[in-house]
């Protein structure tokens, strides 16, 4: 009799690194979390809540064996190093992409979207970028610090320039962030027709998805760095995936949960399945 054993990785993503078409890969760096910490523990958190999911989603109808992932764990990272530590990030994602595999990312705060947007955009010189927040993450600078994941989107514009970012679910910031988004033409509604436009918009565009988990309302999801009442249902959230799924995806990260803080481990259990629905709706 063979024994069963729960492995570390994510749920069936036990593929080679050679023979996967997609990579998982942990980034467990929460150094610019500005009110809970907490996010480093999000990636170890969401692959031990996925051993409690199926692999078959309904609302997709297909299910992840058929996929070939390989998670690689975690990058160790020296936490009290910033830039080491975004350095080692963008190092890992050069691998991944190197070997001509489909990147997934797990933070750790929203700040490791800013040294994977570095490298992508040495494949993707067009990139653009999708970014599914709860906040505008537009701030020069956070308490005097340029770094930080209230900055990322600011620097994430100042990399591949304006026009190329477009941001779902927003509704905290500054007066400042909003004002400067509506500049930007940044924030896209929920409603379809805003949605399907920006859809028509990017067709055959290499998007990259970045997607904080505080997007979802607390009272759904509260274990994350910075909950904000009045967010998305999950059902809203499967909704905007399928809206989503015709781009040309190159890749997609999941930030910002914070386990420690939701001792229920809905949290985790949610982040799993929304991970899954991720892979099944960009992947393909």
């Amino acid at each position: 009799m063979n024994l069963p054993f729960i492995e570390q990785s994510f749920i069936s993503a036990n593929t080679s690194f050679r023979e996967a078409k997609a990579v998982i890969l942990g980034c467990p760096y929460d150094g610019s979390a500005s009110f809970r910490p907490g996010a480093r523990f999000g990636p170890s958190a969401i692959r031990r809540a996925s051993w409690g999911i199926e692999t078959y989603s309904p609302y997709f109808n297909k299910d992840l064996t058929r996929f070939s992932i390989h998670d690689m764990g975690d990058i160790e990272l020296p936490f009290g190093e910033k830039k080491i530590s975004l350095n080692m990030i963008q190092k890992g994602l050069r691998k991944i992409l190197s070997a001509n595999k489909f990147p997934i990312l797990l933070g750790g705060d929203h700040l490791i979207t800013l040294p994977i947007v570095e490298e992508l955009v040495n494949n993707y010189p067009d990139l653009h970028l999708i970014h599914i927040d709860a906040h505008t993450d537009l701030r020069e600078d956070y308490l005097g610090e340029a770094l930080s994941h209230s900055t990322v989107m600011r620097k994430v514009v100042d990399r591949l320039g304006k026009g190329r970012l477009f941001q779902i679910g927003i509704h905290s910031g500054t007066e400042e962030e909003f004002k400067l988004a509506r500049k930007m033409k940044s924030l896209v509604s929920l409603d379809q027709g805003s949605l399907k436009s920006m859809v028509k918009r990017l067709a055959g565009r290499p998007v990259y998805v970045s997607l904080d988990l505080d997007v979802i309302d607390p009272g759904l999801l509260p274990g994350v760095g910075t909950p904000e009442p009045g967010g998305l249902t999950f059902q809203q959230l499967i909704s905007l995936f399928k809206t989503l799924h015709p781009l040309h995806v190159i890749g997609f990260d999941l930030v910002e949960l914070t386990p420690d803080y939701d001792p229920t481990q809905i949290s985790s259990v949610t982040a799993s399945v929304i991970l899954r629905e991720m892979i099944l709706a960009f992947c393909s």
